[in-house]
């Protein structure tokens, strides 16, 4: 899927002076790779001076798939991953924007209902869950701890 997608590293000065980290990864109308997305998860953390272990990779992994593959279900045309860690190292900021206007709806907990949990995961492993409406979609972003804080 390569020639389907695009992707952009950085890092950012910010005005404190500290290196800020970011990735984003955009892919055309065609389904991504899921695997790509957590792939990019990897790639930026591993980039870190103090890069985390363990649980928090696998967190962060977790809710990008969840998020990615929610986009793909629900919104026509093209999604983009945007990752940001925080200029503290102690979180990353997780972004998928896709092109529907509906917002996520965070359905009832039901063990017997086979889909329809991600959300609820998205939200344990979080910090903060947000979705935010633009002009043609939305973006929907959370923000994941990196050195084992308590996300609540």
């Amino acid at each position: 899927m390569e020639n389907s997608l695009t992707h952009q590293a950085r890092d950012i000065q910010t005005a404190d002076h500290r290196l800020r980290s970011g990735l984003t990864r955009t892919w055309d109308p065609t389904v991504p790779d899921i695997a790509e997305a957590r792939r990019a998860v990897i790639d930026l953390l591993e980039r870190l001076d103090r890069p985390p272990c363990g649980r928090s990779v696998q967190d962060a992994c977790l809710v990008v798939s969840e998020l990615v593959t929610n986009a793909v279900r629900h919104a026509p045309g093209p999604c983009t991953l945007m990752l940001d860690v925080t200029p503290d190292g102690r979180s990353l900021r997780i972004t998928v924007r896709d092109t529907s206007p509906r917002l996520p709806r965070l359905r009832p907990r039901d063990p017997t209902r086979i889909g329809g949990h991600g959300l609820h995961l998205v939200r344990t492993l979080s910090l903060r869950l947000e979705a935010t409406p633009r002009g043609t979609g939305k973006d929907v972003t959370a923000t994941v701890p990196l050195e084992g804080a308590d996300p609540r």
